[in-house]
């Protein structure tokens, strides 16, 4: 009788231990340097004083996630009413550009033994486009780190951009090649992580990654390496593509419809 009563109910409580195991796992705080990076309220806020200052390119309203050192999704935030007002599949992207920003970037702890980089060296998603194409000489970089579907599209899709987004403590990889994920400097131009924003094109996608970085005061980079030419950007966008499509310095990036003034945004902090 036991046995069969153990038989019986052994699925049922099986799932149950399975079920409540990952609800705990989803609900766990950020993990590592998050704790030292800003929370959803104070993401939310800087993305939205960023998208309704930039209004170039098509005027859309933005996803935008904030990784750590590590790579580890710290917060997810949208600026419109709710997850539907802006296009869902940038929520993924945004991570991903986030990824990327923090994934090749160096601050001066970089410099050790004769090697590495002594103010760092800070590159833009939009900085890789030109580098990643066929003959480029990062060609091969947009297929490394691929995304892990598994944290990318995980549930309860209602919780997307929330303060218990699933993809938040999880490390979501992924290589984006154009504008809108930058890397994130606090005072001492330490590297912390990397946000990224998408929902628009690349280049308002850009702008206004720039603005939240400036928004929650982290690009502290003055004096920091880039390949922008541009020492007060070091990171900026760089639009040097001849009619061929080909970049002048190896790191340039398209236009964009309704482009706005890249040379214009705020200088970085010291």
């Amino acid at each position: 009788m036991l046995r069969q009563l153990w038989t019986r109910t052994a699925p049922a409580l099986a799932a149950v231990i399975c079920t409540a195991a990952a609800a705990s796992a989803q609900a766990q705080p950020p993990a590592g340097g998050c704790a030292a990076l800003p929370n959803h309220a104070a993401l939310k806020a800087a993305l939205d004083k960023a998208t309704a200052d930039e209004k170039s390119g098509l005027n859309n309203h933005m996803w935008a996630t904030i990784v750590d050192h590590d790579g580890v999704v710290c917060a997810v935030a949208f600026s419109g009413k709710d997850r539907f007002s802006q296009w869902p599949g940038s929520r993924v992207i945004s991570a991903q550009k986030a990824n990327t920003a923090n994934a090749f970037s160096l601050d001066s702890s970089s410099n050790a033994n004769g090697s590495g980089q002594a103010g760092g060296l800070v590159l833009s998603t939009a900085n890789l486009y030109s580098a990643v194409q066929p003959g480029g000489s990062l060609f091969g970089l947009q297929f490394s780190n691929p995304v892990d579907p598994g944290v990318a599209y995980r549930g309860p899709y209602a919780r997307y951009g929330s303060v218990t987004d699933p993809m938040v403590g999880s490390r979501i990889g992924g290589v984006n090649v154009f504008g809108g994920g930058l890397a994130l400097f606090a005072e001492g131009k330490k590297m912390v992580g990397a946000v990224g924003v998408s929902g628009d094109t690349s280049c308002a996608d850009h702008n206004i990654a720039w603005l939240i970085r400036k928004n929650l005061n982290l690009d502290h980079l003055a004096g920091v390496g880039g390949v922008s030419g541009d020492t007060a950007r070091p990171d900026n966008i760089v639009f040097d593509l001849d009619a061929n499509g080909k970049s002048k310095g190896g790191f340039g990036h398209p236009q964009c419809m309704h482009t706005g003034d890249a040379a214009a945004l705020p200088a970085v902090a010291q």
